[in-house]
């Protein structure tokens, strides 16, 4: 997975879109299915911080870490391990 994410995302609203727009790009299936399997944890670890207006910061990075690393035994190793690429690529975002 080569994600292009030297840009940096204004807000939460920002990564969703990127993530919702993927369905109309040329990506891979592995990348659709990481980027929804992580919108998801996204989702849940940035409600315990504010709305969708929030910056993309390195405790709400550590928190979305510690949700996926609970959840590790949901994936099988092949798919854990593109979701774990992903994340590291798309975690850059996360500069605040």
């Amino acid at each position: 997975m080569n994600l292009e994410l030297s840009m940096q995302f204004e807000n939460l609203t920002a990564l969703y879109h990127f993530l919702d727009e993927q369905v109309t790009q040329d990506v891979s299936g592995d990348e659709l299915f990481a980027g929804s399997y992580l919108r998801g944890f996204i989702s849940l670890a940035s409600s315990e911080y504010g709305d969708e207006s929030q910056v993309l910061t390195q405790v709400l990075a550590l928190n979305i870490s510690e949700k996926l690393q609970v959840a590790r035994t949901e994936l099988t190793p092949q798919d854990r391990q593109i979701v774990q690429d992903y994340w590291q690529q798309l975690e850059t975002a996360f500069t605040a």
